[in-house]
């Protein structure tokens, strides 16, 4: 398990190709094949930062859209 551990932390993707793969998966939208190979590259550190980070941009998005729409409804 320790050897695992270890293999896992020394994987070659960089966070920016970590951040492409969330960034996908948010959309659901994966080959089989880029699936398999990320699997092999991503190190899992970086997948849960990046998913964390992909859902704050996603709220932050969804807030000043609402704030936006509230805003032009109340003023109009």
């Amino acid at each position: 398990m320790n050897d695992e551990l270890k293999q896992a932390a020394q994987r070659k993707a960089s966070f920016g190709a970590t951040m492409k793969a969330v960034f996908w998966s948010f959309f659901g939208v994966r080959k089989r094949k880029d699936y398999e190979s990320d699997a092999a590259r991503l190190n899992p550190v970086h997948v849960i930062i990046a998913g964390i980070l992909g859902a704050a941009i996603f709220i932050a998005i969804l807030v000043t859209i609402v704030k936006l729409v509230v805003a032009s409804a109340a003023g109009g």
